[in-house]
């Protein structure tokens, strides 16, 4: 189980690090969402917005490594998951970057949701 647990948080994280390259410029963040960022504004947002995916990253894979951080990092994973996809339903058109994350945050929650019943699992024997 516990190979399962940290196999599930560490794909996981690897996806919520990939935006972290965002805090290079708005050139990546083109990049990374598939439309320009020329408004300064929206690019200091989306590059804190980096960091911030960073930080649950980070966590998710520390989480994987030390089980005291399980239970939060599996919350926030899910949180993150579970509203960015529930966001990205109320719209009928997204351009293909967006489509590829929402493919992305599919997989997380997978790997997040196999994770928790593991970790579920593991703390009943």
């Amino acid at each position: 189980m516990k190979t399962i647990i940290a196999a599930g948080l560490i794909v996981a994280g690897i996806i919520h690090l990939l935006p972290l390259s965002g805090v290079l410029g708005a050139e990546r963040l083109a990049t990374l969402y598939g439309i320009p960022f020329t408004d300064a504004n929206l690019a200091i947002l989306m590059r804190h917005r980096a960091v911030l995916f960073g930080l649950l990253g980070a966590l998710l894979v520390a989480a994987a490594f030390k089980p005291s951080l399980q239970p939060i990092a599996l919350i926030a994973g899910l949180i993150s998951v579970v509203s960015f996809l529930w966001l990205a339903s109320a719209y009928d058109k997204i351009n293909p970057a967006i489509e590829r994350i929402v493919i992305a945050d599919w997989i997380a929650l997978g790997c997040l949701l196999v994770s928790t019943a593991a970790y579920f699992a593991a703390k009943r024997s």
